[in-house]
C-alpha cells in the first residue's frame, strides 16, 4: 500500500495541470500512455475536459490536497509515529484538515456538475458522491473517537476513511490494467467496471489493517454476542435473495451486463469466503472479540447485495436513471455503505462495553443499604407480646 500510495501522490499533485495549461506535463498521463496508448489518453482528456473546466479550481484543490493526503496516511501508521504522542496528533490534525478541504474541492464539483453530465455519467457521480460523505463521515467519528479516548475507534474509523481515499489510486491502477483485459473499452466503461467492486476492496482492505493492529482477545464489558446465529442466518438469506436479483438484472442486460456481474461477483465471493474463514478461525482460537468482529462484518458483507437490489429502483424513481445506469450505481455503493454500517455497529459495541463497566463501577461504589428493623409490638404488662 505505502508504494502505491508514494507512487500515486505526484500523479494526484499534477493530474489536472493539462486541464488549466493545455500541453503541461501530467505524471499519470504519461505513465497511462505508455501502458495503454496515446489514443486512450486523448479520448479521455477529452471527455473529462468539460466537467472538469466548470469546476477546475476546486478540483484542483482537491487532486492536489489528495496527493498530499496520500503521504500523510502511511506516516501516521508508522509505529516510530504512532509512539511519538505529540507527533501522531500534530499530524493527525494537518491530516482531517486536509480531508475537510480536499473533499470541500470534490463537493464543490458534484454540485456544480448535474448527474448525467458528470464525467462517466450518473452511476459515477453516485458513487463519488457515496466516498465523498463517506470520506468526511469516518474522519469525523475518528476525531471524535481520538477526543474521547477511544483508540481501537479512532484506528478503525481512519482506517476506513483511507480506505476510501484508496479508491482514487487503485481506480489508476485499473485504467492501466482493464484496458488489457477488456480491448476497446473507453474510459468511461472502465470506470463503470471498476466501480462495482472498488468499495468492496477497500472496505476490506480497511478491515483486514484494522484487525491485524489489534491483538486483543476481548474487549472491556463487551459480553455475548450482537451477531448470534439467527442473525446471520437471515444476513445469509436476504444477502442470497439479493445477489440473486442483481445476477438475473445484470445478465439481462446483455455483454456489457455479463462483464460488470463478472467484475462484481468474483471480488464479492472472494472477500466474503475471507471474512467467513476469518471468523471460524477466531472461534477456534477463542478469540471473542476478533470473532465478533469478523461475525458483524461478515452480516453487514451478507446484507450488501440486498441493500443494492432495494437502491436500484430508488434512484430510478427519484432521479429518473435506466435500469443499468441504477444497477450499476446501486451495485457500487452497496459494499462501502454496509462496510460504514458495520464500523458503526463496531463502535456501539465497544461504547456499549464501556458503558456497562462505568454502571458496574457505580453499583460497587455505592454504599450497602442499611438491614431493615423489625417490627416490634408493645409488651403487655404481664410480659407477654
Amino acid at each position: 500500500m505505502t508504494v502505491v500510495c508514494l507512487v500515486y501522490a505526484p500523479i494526484a499533485m499534477t493530474e489536472l495541470w493539462p486541464y488549466a495549461t493545455p500541453g503541461a506535463p501530467a505524471l499519470g498521463e504519461w505513465l497511462l500512455g505508455r501502458s495503454v496508448s496515446a489514443e486512450f489518453v486523448a479520448d479521455a482528456v477529452r471527455d473529462r475536459m468539460g466537467p472538469y473546466t466548470r469546476s477546475l479550481v476546486p478540483l484542483i484543490v482537491h487532486s492536489v490536497l489528495g496527493g498530499l493526503l496520500m503521504l500523510l496516511g502511511p506516516v501516521q501508521l508508522l509505529s516510530a509515529v504512532r509512539r511519538r504522542i505529540r507527533l501522531h496528533r500534530a499530524l493527525g490534525t494537518v491530516f482531517a484538515a486536509t480531508v475537510y478541504v480536499s473533499m470541500a474541492g470534490a463537493a464543490l464539483y458534484l454540485l456544480r456538475t448535474p448527474p448525467a453530465e458528470a464525467f462517466s455519467g450518473a452511476a459515477f457521480w453516485i458513487v463519488l458522491a457515496t466516498i465523498l460523505v463517506g470520506t468526511v463521515g469516518s474522519v469525523t467519528f475518528g476525531v471524535l473517537a481520538a477526543v474521547r479516548g477511544f483508540p481501537d475507534l479512532h484506528q478503525r474509523w481512519l482506517l476506513l476513511c483511507y480506505g476510501f481515499l484508496m479508491t482514487a489510486p487503485l481506480l489508476r491502477i485499473e485504467w492501466g490494467v482493464l484496458p488489457a483485459l477488456y480491448p476497446g473499452l473507453s474510459l468511461q466503461d472502465i470506470n463503470r467496471v471498476a466501480i462495482m467492486h472498488l468499495g468492496a476492496l477497500v472496505a476490506f482492505g480497511a478491515l483486514l489493517a484494522s484487525r491485524a493492529l489489534d491483538r486483543r482477545t476481548g474487549v472491556p464489558g463487551a459480553t455475548g454476542t450482537w451477531a448470534p446465529g439467527p442473525v446471520l442466518v437471515a444476513a445469509h438469506v436476504l444477502g442470497a435473495a439479493g445477489l440473486g436479483w442483481i445476477v438475473y438484472a445484470l445478465l439481462g442486460q446483455g455483454t456489457q451486463g455479463r462483464r460488470l456481474l463478472v467484475a462484481y461477483l468474483v471480488p464479492y465471493v472472494l472477500t466474503y469466503a475471507v471474512v467467513a474463514v476469518r471468523a471460524m478461525r477466531a472461534r477456534v482460537r477463542r478469540a471473542v472479540w476478533a470473532r465478533e468482529e469478523w461475525r458483524l462484518h461478515l452480516a453487514a458483507q451478507c446484507l450488501a447485495p440486498a441493500f443494492s437490489a432495494v437502491t436500484v429502483p430508488v434512484l430510478e424513481r427519484t432521479m429518473g436513471l435506466d435500469r443499468l445506469t441504477s444497477l450499476i450505481a446501486g451495485v457500487g455503493i452497496g459494499a462501502g455503505m454496509l462496510a460504514y454500517a458495520a464500523v458503526a455497529v463496531v463502535s456501539l459495541r465497544v461504547l456499549h462495553g464501556r458503558e456497562v463497566l462505568r454502571r458496574q463501577g457505580e453499583s460497587a461504589e455505592d454504599p450497602p443499604a442499611p438491614p431493615a428493623r423489625a417490627a416490634t409490638r408493645p409488651v403487655g404488662a404481664d410480659g407477654s407480646n
